[in-house]
């Protein structure tokens, strides 16, 4: 049963042990004490190992030691990760006289961030000897003094504390004199000196004695001071003040000539023996001296300079009043005087790391900067609050530490909206009047590679002539990144797998600038449709697409061919009317719009009674023919011409033989079929002009469907390669709508992994404001309505 409690008693004092060091190291500060005067290499403490930290990461991640305003009085060594002592440390210079002294350091790693707060506090030994303010003190001592008068004395001070600075003051062996200590926790110590029998000046008129002050260290040190006791005859009474201790408070911004206190003395004798004149005997602190002044007749005590909290918070000042008497009398008082703070220090920041630039995508929280707030002030004027403006950065203020802050990142940050930040951080204490100040912090974010390029449409149309010469500049496709140096460094490039796209389009990787390999055929090709890349140099690098629609424009390079052409001359029957058609001359061009369409002319005007339709091609009398002019023969030369730019032309020969009734009675059977009358081809033309207006009516109707179809969707899905075959394209915009068909087209989209023929409708988006002729831009709405134009009247007179 014992031996159980004392395993429950061992455990519980080991989890308490445990609880109390992982709060340590989560509140992260460490404590260590060491004596002052220690030698060059003393240790101090295992900090490496009290902080958690491997020996082995120190030099890796940065390790470092800051004392802030003070000297390097400690230093690490990053091989063993101990803390030792790197200078002589004089706690009395360090600390004065304060109960504890501690040095406050930081210990930061850079890699990651973290810091750490170490307090050392310096011991005090007994090096100090005890020092009176004088080698020796005289006094002037009448006979007629009685039994038990006292005397102060001077007494010794010593610059340690605690046990190493409480005094015992022992006197040399005599029979009129001994020593009174008078310790008050309010008033300080007092030395007197008592007398214990009447003196006689004849017997004995000086005494000399030495007296002895004795320190509490281990070991002891003293320190002495030679009294001079001069023994007076006569005047008796001694001045006596109303209090023989002073209290003063007095505020540090108090004004020169400000009455601290009046100080009152009596005498009790007569005549001169009562007269008093006040003098300063001692000042402590000395430089307290310099700052007040006393007025010998009337005790006033006036402030003669600027007092500083900061600099003397308590002061002692030991008057004595002196008599005129012979011999002189004196009496003697303590003024103490205690500085009152005034909030006259704003708060003090400052630095110790900051960490920029800071990239963009650094999560929240990241350690910006580190910053430490001080005031010289105390109470509620020394208290600070720290605050950021302006209001609504991305980062806010955490406190470490007391006036320890550490500056992280509170919002995502966005270079491309912000790219640097300047900021103040505020600090105001609580004192009245409210005092602040202020440091500006500049946090310039770096870039990373977050956006991909961008152009400034999803789509271009280009439009080129065919025939262009090979490696022709045709178009220029540019993409913006908003991220800087690198990750904005585009380069262009299209699927090298995409054949046989890539032997017509090439991109230059750099400009951007899209050349024609070969030249282009429009009777071949007409549709170039392909991805333009555009890849930033970032890591990971970023890409974006735009689609380019090459359009092949149609020049007038192919002539009119007539079809099927009669080599036999036909056959007529007279008598023939007027108007009556005979035949039809039948041409196709291979070019497009203006460039295709055809009319129709007799060389020679003169060639008897016959024309041709200017645009029917049909061939027709222009008299009546009766039978008086049969048997007569005739070649018409017809000549076959387009509307483009240059005229192109071809000529066919039509052969006309006109014979009689009665021969026509002998030809052989095609001549009846040949030769109709004006009535049945008058009745087959009004069927044709009825059908041709249906037509076109109908082709009208369907194209206004057509039209508001587009309206809703005028971009192709997916890119596909067209084959050979009839093509019709089809166009909607906001200027009307055009159309053109060909026997023979060719399409090239990419992806070529995605071929399949199409031979009746492809549609397009035409409202592009960029437009290329071989090169050279072009206004989109004008070719649309030049397109618009030649096309609808092919349409119409194919139709007819």
């Amino acid at each position: 049963m014992l031996a159980w409690k004392t395993n429950s008693g061992k455990r519980c004092l080991l989890q308490l042990v445990l609880l109390h060091t992982a709060w340590e190291m989560g509140s992260g500060q460490l404590h260590y004490s060491v004596s002052e005067e220690s030698q060059h290499g003393t240790f101090v403490g295992r900090i490496a190992q009290d902080l958690g930290l491997e020996v082995g990461e120190l030099v890796p991640r940065l390790f470092r030691m800051v004392s802030k305003g003070q000297e390097e009085y400690f230093e690490v060594n990053v091989q063993n990760g101990i803390l030792f002592v790197n200078s002589r440390i004089d706690r009395e210079e360090l600390c004065d006289r304060s109960a504890v002294c501690v040095i406050h350091l930081e210990v930061i790693l850079d890699k990651p961030l973290r810091v750490f707060h170490v307090e050392v506090e310096i011991k005090d030994i007994n090096d100090n000897a005890p020092i009176f303010p004088a080698a020796g003190q005289n006094l002037n001592i009448s006979e007629s003094r009685l039994p038990g008068s006292s005397f102060p004395l001077e007494g010794a001070s010593d610059d340690d504390i605690g046990s190493n600075s409480h005094l015992s003051y022992k006197l040399s062996p005599n029979e009129y004199f001994t020593l009174d200590v008078q310790n008050d926790e309010k008033h300080g110590e007092s030395l007197v000196l008592v007398l214990k029998k009447p003196l006689d000046r004849e017997l004995t008129h000086v005494y000399n004695l030495l007296l002895t002050a004795t320190d509490g260290g281990k070991p002891e040190q003293t320190g002495t001071a030679q009294l001079l006791i001069s023994v007076l005859d006569t005047n008796d009474n001694a001045p006596v003040f109303n209090q023989s201790v002073y209290q003063v408070k007095v505020f540090e911004n108090a004004k020169i000539g400000t009455l601290i206190i009046c100080l009152n003395a009596t005498d009790l004798d007569e005549g001169i023996n009562k007269d008093i004149i006040y003098s300063i005997r001692s000042v402590n602190p000395q430089n307290l001296g310099a700052l007040i002044s006393l007025d010998s007749s009337n005790g006033q005590i006036i402030l003669n300079g600027e007092l500083d909290f900061e600099s003397i918070k308590l002061g002692e000042i030991r008057v004595e009043a002196t008599d005129k008497g012979s011999p002189p009398m004196k009496g003697h008082c303590k003024v103490l005087i205690e500085v009152l703070d005034v909030n006259d220090n704003a708060p003090e920041i400052s630095v110790s790391s900051l960490s920029v630039p800071v990239p963009e995508d650094s999560p929240l929280g990241t350690v910006v900067a580190l910053l430490s707030i001080s005031d010289r002030d105390v109470g509620a004027n020394g208290q600070v609050s720290c605050s950021l403006w302006p209001p609504g950065l991305p980062f806010k203020l955490m406190s470490n530490f007391k006036n320890y802050y550490s500056l992280v990142i509170a919002q995502p940050l966005d270079r491309e909206k912000v790219a640097e930040y300047r900021l103040l951080v505020m600090a105001q204490d609580q004192g009245e009047p409210l005092l602040s100040t202020s440091s500006s912090l500049v946090v310039p974010i770096s870039d990373v590679n977050d956006n991909a390029p961008t152009f400034a449409q999803p789509s271009y149309m280009v439009f080129v002539k065919e025939n262009n010469p090979p490696g022709a500049h045709i178009f220029t496709v540019s993409a913006s990144d908003l991220d800087v140096a690198e990750n904005a460094l585009v380069s262009y490039s299209m699927d090298d797998k995409l054949w046989p796209l890539t032997s017509y389009i090439s991109v230059h990787s750099e400009s951007g600038k899209v050349y024609a390999l070969q030249p282009l055929d429009y009777e071949e090709l007409k549709l170039l449709e392909f991805q333009v890349r555009a890849k930033d140099a970032g890591l990971p690098s970023l890409c974006g697409n735009v689609t380019i629609q090459v359009f092949v424009v149609d020049e007038n390079d192919n002539a009119p061919a007539v079809s099927e052409p009669e080599e036999a001359p036909i056959l007529l029957a007279a008598p023939l009317e007027a108007g009556h058609v005979v035949g039809k001359i039948r041409a196709l061009d291979a070019d497009s719009g203006y460039n295709a369409w055809l009319r129709y002319e007799l060389h020679d005007v003169k060639s008897g009674p016959w024309r041709v339709g200017l645009y029917s091609g049909e061939i027709s009398a222009t008299q009546a023919l009766d039978e008086t002019e049969g048997g007569s023969s005739q070649n018409l030369l017809i000549v076959v011409k387009d509307h483009g730019k240059p005229v192109l032309s071809t000529t066919v020969t039509f052969s006309v033989s006109l014979i009689s009734s009665a021969q026509a009675v002998h030809t052989d059977t095609r001549l009846p079929m040949l030769g109709v009358n004006s009535g049945s081809l008058a009745d087959n033309s009004n069927i044709y002009l009825i059908i041709a207006i249906c037509s076109v009516s109908t082709l009208f109707l369907l194209a206004i469907i057509v039209y508001m179809a587009l309206r809703c969707q005028c971009q192709p899905k997916e890119p596909v390669m067209y084959g050979p075959g009839t093509a019709t394209l089809v166009c909607a915009s906001e200027v009307g709508s055009w159309s053109y068909s060909n026997r023979h087209s060719h399409i090239l989209a990419a992806p070529a992994g995605e071929a399949g023929a199409k031979n009746d409708l492809m549609v397009f988006t035409p409202n592009i404001p960029i437009f290329s002729e071989n090169g050279e831009l072009q206004n989109g709405k004008e070719l649309q309505h030049k397109k618009m134009r030649w096309h609808t009247k092919r349409v119409f007179w194919r139709l007819l």
